[in-house]
Order: structure tokens, then C-alpha cells, then sequence
């Protein structure tokens, strides 16, 4: 019988779906296959809609902190996260999580179940709640951290309001906020079908007049400079614009710098790439190319000027200029290898990245967590296809255990390595127990170096002093010999050489656990100029009133 007709002949009408069961397809729909959740009774009945849907996997995780972070990971992976918590004492946990997405332009569709649809316009004070019988608190905090939020409790537009959220997502690379009352993802509508129609986000168009002239105005701005440089910056990720800025680089042949949170967004095998540039960036000298505005100079400013448009276009513009790359390869010293080793001298840092810059292929994604390994993994240099993430602008330290779980869980072809301090991994330890659960072969390296490294550089202090754990029997503890999970200590560098040689060898398939231990002054130059400097801005003195 074709699809339609029923009752003899006359035209049948569809069976409605529900709204879990559309959210769910939604999900799918837009590339979610994982979806990190932590139950709570608000959401009970929406994530049964949610494991009911045969392709989505639902990643129970230790807490909503770390789920929000494995979205996040997700999300660096395949373009897009999703995660489920619960009212208030969920969303208020998860919603640090969601501020560092926001501040990195990342699609999260943060999703909390919410109180009974009867319970709205009462006077009930309801458990999970502040005690007051307003509601509204959880929605409250999440709209400076999302671009869009939904609270679904009644049926009529719930569909248009689930739809509307996960699109503004994805239209502005932004975390959105969707809570649902707990009473309805079972509930079935008109407006819902069992397969949601998938809807196609409208490619955006630059204003034909304004990109004209941006580009004649930067090709006559850049064609006169004497050298040239093009500077990465973060927002390539955003505008889905890396390719473009290739083909730009290779037409004009200048020399490509990134500034650090641009790192992994351009191939630094790429014979024009010179490295990171650490300066400041907005000057008089520089063209400044925003996702939808270019600006050029101290001078004229063009709206509704998308980057890729811009970027294609300018390519066929700008003569070619070798002169930055030319002078730069004349005065370019390649960085020096770290001081040989004495027998059985403790483990530098600067061998432990030598070793681990050795690991790195086009099978390989590095995670840097906050704090010295932003700079000593900045110093790697990727080779082609190796993914790199951080947390340069929010800074959240614990960000990368939740963000390894996430980012592994999607990317399950490659090896993540991640790089993490004793005092990052204090507070996120517990998804290590996750990562096992689901079978993650990632490497870790725990950097035990006794304290908060990065502030002692800032402002020192006791406070700055951590009780040591013992790492590896706090990894095997959890693992509980249910799971393929390797641990290691390593003071050394043979002892380093040997454990590396074990986690990329017999035990590839494991998650790899690396205690390294080192010294508590052990650090990059790099860190110390960054600490001076912080210090020195977080110092000065109020303004004269």
C-alpha cells in the first residue's frame, strides 16, 4: 500500500511522533552520534527516547561538568556536541563547560530536563531548585553563555522550538540551551513524524557591493607592503574557511605565522609556515578578516563580507610577494635540542616533549591542557593530518579529561595524546573511568610536578601546593582489572623510552596512563615571560579616580 492511503482508498494520515523521538532523529541529523549525559529525575524519560534511537549512543558520564567538556571535545572532532543534564543542580554544573564552548565558537546542544509542564505559573517549590517558586534561574545564567535558548513545556510549539535551537547552533557556532519538561518526550503531536524532514541551513552570502570593494581596498593596502605576513587566527574554524586560506597563502607566497589558539587550523609542514606568533596582533599594519567583517587598518571597516568569499576572491588579487619568507629563512635558526642527558639524571620536560614530538603522525590528535603544556605543546610541530586542540581563551583547567573522552569517542580512527598537569587532572580525574568503560585507547601523560605550576608563575603561594596522589593506583583503582588499561610510572628517560615504546606497541589497543614525574621548577621559558606578564597586568594599581 503506498505510503498515505489507508481506509479503502481515502488519504490516511501519518501516525504523530513524539518529541523525543524528533529530538533524538534531530540529533542524528545533524552528525551526533554520542551523547554525554549524566541522569537526573527531571530527564529520566527523554534519555529512554534518547537510547531508543538506534543511532545515538548515550555516554553516561561521572559528572555534568565532564560531560559538558566531552561535548566539547565532541564537537572539536565533528563540528558539532550534544549533552543531557538535569534541572538546576545539572545545568548549573554543566554551565562552565558550556561558557568555554561559547568562548571557543563551538556548536554544543546542551539539553536539561526540566520540571513538569503543570508546574510552571505555580506557587510549588520544587526539589533541585533554589527554594522559590520561580523557575527561571537555570534559563537565567545560561543566556550569557548561549547564543539561543528554549524552554519546552507545552506541545504546540515545541517542535519549532527544538528545531529553531539546534540550527541556531549551527548558524553561529554557539552552545544552545534547550530544557524540556520532564512530562513530554512521550507525549506524541501532529506536528512531529517518526522521520523529521532534515532541513538545509542557507549558505551565506556575502554582500556582492561590500566584498568588491574589501577586496580592492586590501589588494591596494597589501600589494604595497614591502613583507607581508598572513597570521592565522581561531576564527578560521568558525568561518570553515582553512582550506581558502591555503590557496591564499600559495597564491601570494607570503609567509604564514599563527597566533597559538590557531594551532592545528593550518599544515605547518606547509613550506611557507614560520610558526606562532605570540604579539599583538591588531595594529595599524594588519588587515583584519573577521567571519562576517573585514577590517583594514586604522581604516575602512566592510560588513556582511564573509571570510570564505573574501579570502577566494583575494587569492586572485594580490601579487605575489616572497620577500617575509625570503628574509625570514636567511635569519632562521632551527631550535636547538634539549642539553644531553647525565646516566640516571631525572626526567627533564624538555625530553618528555622531544620524546613525544617523535609520537606525532597524521594518525595522532594532541590535546594540551591549561597551564605549561599550552606552551611546551606549542612548541610540537605537527606533521600533516595531526589534530591539535586547547582551551587558549576560557582557560578551565581540568578541560581536557572531559574534552579527551569526547574528542576519542568521536575521532575513534586516531590516537589522541594528551598532555595534562597533577593539578588539571585533581578536578576531573573521574572520567578516566569513562574512557575505560568504552574501550578508548588513548595516551596520557600526567605531568606530576607537585602544584599549580602555572600560578606559581603568576603570584606564588601555598595555596599553589597540591597533596600528591599516586596517580597510576588511582587510574588502576577505577579500572578495577575490568578494562584495557595500562599504567606507568616514568622518572627517567630509558624508563620513558621503555613505556612509550609499551603503549605504542604491545599495548596500542589500551588507554595508556604515563605518570611523569619531574621537578616542581621544571618549566618552559614560555611560561615564565606569560606568568610575569599576567602578573603584571593583574597588579595595576585602580585608575586615579
Amino acid at each position: 500500500m503506498q505510503d498515505g492511503l489507508a481506509n479503502g482508498g481515502r488519504p490516511g494520515r501519518r501516525s504523530p511522533g513524539t518529541l523525543g523521538r524528533h529530538l533524538a532523529r534531530r540529533l542524528v541529523q545533524v552528525g551526533v552520534r554520542d551523547v554525554f549525559a549524566v541522569p537526573g529525575d527531571f530527564n529520566l524519560t527523554l534519555l529512554d527516547h534518547l537510547i531508543a534511537e538506534p543511532q545515538l549512543n548515550l555516554v553516561g558520564c561521572c559528572n555534568e561538568l565532564n560531560a559538558g567538556y566531552a561535548a566539547d571535545g565532541y564537537a572539536r572532532a565533528t563540528g558539532v556536541g550534544a549533552c543531557v543534564v538535569t534541572f538546576t543542580v545539572g545545568g548549573l554544573s554543566v554551565i562552565n563547560a558550556i561558557a568555554g564552548s561559547y568562548s571557543e565558537n563551538l556548536p554544543i546542544i546542551c539539553i536539561v530536563g526540566g520540571p513538569n509542564s503543570n508546574d510552571y505559573g505555580t506557587n510549588r517549590i520544587l526539589h533541585h531548585t533554589i527554594g522559590l517558586p520561580d523557575f527561571s534561574q537555570e534559563l537565567r545564567c545560561f543566556q550569557t553563555v548561549t547564543c539561543h535558548q528554549a524552554v519546552v513545556n507545552h506541545m504546540d510549539d515545541a517542535h519549532e522550538m527544538i528545531d529553531t535551537a539546534i540550527s541556531t547552533a549551527l548558524k553561529e557556532s554557539k552552545p544552545v540551551y534547550i530544557s524540556i519538561s520532564c512530562n513530554l518526550p512521550g507525549i506524541p503531536h501532529p506536528t512531529f513524524v517518526n522521520e523529521p524532514v532534515p532541513y538545509l541551513l542557507a549558505p551565506k552570502v556575502s554582500n556582492r557591493s561590500g566584498l568588491e570593494a574589501a577586496v580592492e581596498a586590501t589588494a591596494q593596502f597589501l600589494n604595497k607592503a614591502v613583507k607581508p605576513v598572513l597570521v592565522a587566527g581561531p576564527k578560521l574554524r568558525v568561518a570553515k574557511v582553512n582550506q581558502a586560506f591555503m590557496e591564499l597563502a600559495d597564491a601570494c607566497g607570503y609567509p604564514i605565522a599563527i597566533m597559538p589558539s590557531a594551532k592545528g587550523m593550518v599544515p605547518e609542514h606547509h613550506p611557507h609556515f614560520i610558526g606562532t606568533y605570540w604579539g599583538a596582533v591588531s595594529t595599524n599594519f594588519c588587515v583584519i578578516a573577521q567571519p562576517n567583517r573585514i577590517t583594514i587598518g586604522n581604516g575602512p571597516s566592510f560588513g556582511w563580507v564573509f571570510m570564505a568569499d573574501f579570502l577566494t576572491a583575494l587569492s586572485r588579487k594580490l601579487k605575489k610577494n616572497t620577500t617575509a619568507l625570503e628574509n625570514y629563512r636567511r635569519i632562521y635558526v632551527p631550535p636547538s635540542m634539549p642539553l644531553k642527558r647525565e646516566n640516571d639524571e631525572p626526567l627533564r620536560v624538555n625530553i618528555l616533549f622531544k620524546h613525544i614530538q617523535d609520537m606525532l603522525s597524521g594518525e595522532t590528535t594532541v590535546i594540551a591542557e591549561t597551564g605549561d603544556s599550552w606552551f611546551n605543546c606549542q612548541k610540537l610541530r605537527l606533521p600533516e593530518n595531526c589534530g591539535y586542540e586547547f582551551q587558549m581563551q576560557y582557560g578551565s583547567i581540568g578541560w581536557s579529561v572531559g574534552a579527551t573522552l569526547g574528542y576519542a569517542q568521536a575521532a575513534k580512527e586516531r590516537r589522541v595524546i594528551a598532555c595534562i598537569g597533577d593539578g588539571s587532572f585533581q578536578v576531573t580525574a573521574q572520567d578516566v573511568s569513562t574512557m575505560i568503560r568504552h574501550g578508548q585507547r588513548s595516551i596520557i601523560f600526567l605531568i606530576n610536578n607537585g602544584g599549580y605550576t602555572i600560578e606559581v608563575e603568576i603570584h606564588d603561594g601555598p595555596y599553589n601546593v597540591i597533596k600528591n596522589w599516586n596517580y597510576t593506583g588511582f587510574v588502576d583503582a577505577i579500572n578495577n582489572g575490568e578494562g584495557k588499561c595500562w599504567t606507568c610510572k616514568v622518572r627517567t628517560e630509558e624508563e620513558l623510552e621503555e613505556a612509550i615504546a609499551k603503549a605504542t606497541g604491545e599495548m596500542k589497543d589500551s588507554l595508556c596512563f604515563l605518570e611523569v614525574i619531574v621537578h616542581k621548577d621544571d618549566t618552559s621559558k614560555e611560561l615564565l615571560e606569560w606568568g610575569s606578564r599576567v602578573s603584571s597586568a593583574n597588579s595595576r594599581p585602580p585608575n586615579p579616580q
